[in-house]
This record gives C-alpha cells, structure tokens and sequence, in this order.
C-alpha cells in the first residue's frame, strides 16, 4: 500500500491524501485553502481514481471534489449528512469565490447525486478493500476513516475526543493498525475544561444582557452555531436569542438528521427559544433589544456578523464574543489582536467588549498524546493538518516519548506500508 500526501501537509487547508492498494486508488479528502483565492491539492487525474472517501463536509475538505465531476463522475462515499451539509456549503462558496473556481454548481450537482451514502460502523466492501467510517466528533456528520486491506490504516480526518453539548467524543480506534494519518491542529495547544468554559461564556454573556447590553457571537454556520444554541438551552437561558445567516438552514438540517445528534431533544428546545432572522427589517429589528445574536461569519469575514459587528463595536454596553480560533488578518483576528473594526469604511477603535472563548471541535495537546499512547509501537504514524511547527511537535512528541516511527509529511511525500 502506497500513501502520497498531496494536500494539508504542515498547512491547514487543501487536505487530500491518495491511497494506492494494489493498482486501485482511493482519495481520503480532497479539499481547498481558504485564501482570498483558493488554492487546491497537487493534481490526481480523475480517471486514475476509483474512489472518494470524504471525511466531512468543511471545504477544507472538500472544496476540490467537484473536479472529478467535471468531465465524467467518480464514485464518492460519506454520511449522508456531509452531503447535505456541503451543499449548503458550496452554494456559499461559488456565491463568493466562483470566479476563481475552475467548475460551477453544475458540477457540485452531479457531484451530491453520485456520492454513496454510509452511516458509522457500516461497512463498504470492494474486492481489494473495506472501508469503515466511524464517529469523529467534529461535526455532525463527520467521520474517521478506516481502511482494511492487506494492511490496516485509520484516517481521523479532523476530530475531536471530548464531548460536547452537540456531539460525543470520537470514538477510540487504536488497536491492529498499520498506520494512523492523524491531524495536529492544536498539538501544541491544551483546550480548557469544556464545563468550566461553558459556565464562564454563559455566566459572561447573562451580566451583560442583564445590564442592557447586546452580545454578538460570531459563529462558524456548520456545527459551532448549533452548539452555541445548545449551550445556552442547557444553561436556561432566558433572555432573547436570535439566530442569522447559513446558521439557521444547518439547523433546520441537524433537526431532520436526529441519528447524528447526541442530544436531540436539547437541540430541539435550543431551536423553539431562538428567532430566526430572515431579511434586513428583521436584523434591524433586533439591534433594538437586548440579548444573544449568533450569526456566521465565524471570523467577521462577511456574512450578517459583519453587519451587527458594525453597529455593536461602538457601544460599551455591548460584546462581541469570539467562540472559535481567528486567522491571522481576518477581522476577528485583528479585532481581537488590535482591538479595531473597520466602521463606516474607517478602522476604528472598538468600545464594545471584545472577549474570545475557545470552544474547539478538534483534539487538543493532550487528546492527541492520550490517542498516540494507545497505539501498538509498529504502528507508523503520518501528521497532517497543522501549522508547521504543530505538526513537527507532535511528530517530536511520538518519536521521543512513544518511540512511534512518525513523519511530519511534506506535500507531494509519499510512503509505502
């Protein structure tokens, strides 16, 4: 079995990896960067591929799948979930991107209607292979890949082990593995107690909506926002709340979709509580009262946060609470970082309070070592997904402590197992 790594290798963003079993070729992922203009994995020919396994719907990703479908159609797997969430996503996306984007929704189309769906623990069979997705705790949806041939290999795409008001932890697979191809997103990074965070948000949020103020929250529409909702239902919450953007079409999503949710009737109250907010009267309407607005984008790159962001940074009453890491030069960053907005197309100095509280879909530090700690010691490990010196840490951390053969990959690297 042969791994090349043609994507998201010390970079987060553009994650793809390709499989070659025995002549037959399988992409775990095959995804965008996110940049002002988006950049893609190095090229795999779509007639040499005979299958797509997708982890989950973020375009990371994802965002380069509809290449395959340009021409022809390969065959692509994964919950069905993903793929009602990626349409969302890439309707978005060719909305804002589509003149640097080498296909159109003609191609996502083609694209949904081809993909295979599986649900966890079942099993895709092949003459050369079998293929597993199993719960990842990320997203709704989304999946860890396990891949049994002659040899057996996990792909824990972007995962996460600790429970959240949305999801439960990924479910642990560490045993009889040849090899593990394992993100490092934060494996410099320890998260903070999730209860202890909860209480400290929600506690933070009730003071200022109790002295009159309004909290923005900028969110992530996939996963993050419904989370937020969650948060808040179960702390009862009893203050207005309302609900803006893509958010609220993966909400209605997430409502049809009970089997992915850990707590479907917590989900339920969060969206009989929230208002939704559908057109410009309404977002003015409810800039008058105090209370929660969550609202993509999750780093105040456009989306409707932009709008509330600009009417709330001038107020001292008011917050805006980041609930998720902010790129460097988005918004979100230089607000949290410079403490400025640009406001009426003038940067300025924000009187609002701007706090973050990191509330993370993915392993932290010591989830990664607590994984890597179960592994057998001939299982080789392959780091992808992470800044440089992430990747490089946790490649540091399995080699010295564990004594794992594991390589930080570079992109277009490859390895034979």
């Amino acid at each position: 079995m042969k791994l090349t790594f043609l994507g998201g290798a010390k970079e987060v963003g553009r994650s793809a990896i390709l499989l070659d079993i025995n002549g037959r070729k399988i992409l775990l992922d095959y995804g965008v960067m996110l940049n002002n203009e988006p950049s893609f994995p190095a090229y795999v020919p779509a007639k040499d591929i005979n299958l797509i396994a997708l982890s989950h719907a973020h375009l990371d990703h994802s965002g380069a799948i509809p290449l395959f479908f340009t021409y022809g159609k390969t065959k692509l797997i994964s919950t069905s979930l993903t793929f009602e969430t990626s349409r969302i996503l890439f309707q978005d996306f060719i909305k804002l991107s589509g003149y640097y984007l080498p296909y159109e929704y003609l191609e996502v189309h083609h694209m949904l209607k081809e993909g295979k769906k599986i649900f966890y623990d079942e099993v895709f069979s092949n003459k050369d292979f079998e293929l597993v997705f199993i719960e990842a705790g990320h997203i709704p949806g989304s999946g860890q890949i396990i891949i049994n041939s002659n040899k057996r290999i996990l792909y824990t795409g972007d995962f996460s082990t600790i429970e959240s008001r949305l999801l439960k932890g990924a479910k642990i697979e560490s045993k009889d593995l040849d090899a593990v191809i394992i993100e490092a997103t934060y494996a410099n990074e320890d998260h903070e107690n999730r209860k202890e965070l909860e209480r400290r948000f929600v506690q933070e949020i009730t003071e200022i909506v109790e002295e009159k103020g309004r909290v923005l929250i900028p969110a992530f529409s996939v996963g993050r926002a419904q989370e937020i909702l969650c948060i808040l239902a179960a702390y009862n919450f009893n203050y207005p709340i309302a609900l803006d953007g893509m958010a609220i079409k993966v909400l209605e999503i997430y409502l049809r979709n009970k089997e992915y949710i850990k707590d479907f009737h917590l989900l339920k109250k969060a969206a009989n509580i929230v208002d939704f907010i559908t057109g410009k009267k309404k977002r003015r309407k409810v800039l008058e009262r105090p209370g929660v607005i969550v609202s993509p984008a999750g780093m105040l790159k456009g989306g409707p946060a932009a709008f509330y962001a600009e009417k709330i940074a001038e107020n001292k009453r008011d917050a805006i609470f980041l609930v998720s890491f902010q790129i460097k030069n988005t918004p979100g960053a230089i607000l949290l970082e410079e403490g400025k907005y640009l406001i009426n197309g003038k940067e300025k100095k924000v009187k609002a309070k701007v706090k973050q509280f990191k509330f993370s879909s993915h392993c932290g530090r010591k989830e990664l070592h607590n994984f890597l700690k179960k592994l057998d010691t001939k299982t080789k490990v392959f780091i992808v997904h992470g800044e440089k010196e992430n990747c490089l840490a946790l490649e540091e951390y399995a080699r010295s402590n564990l004594s794992l053969e594991a390589y930080a990959v570079d992109r277009g690297s490859s390895f034979y197992i």
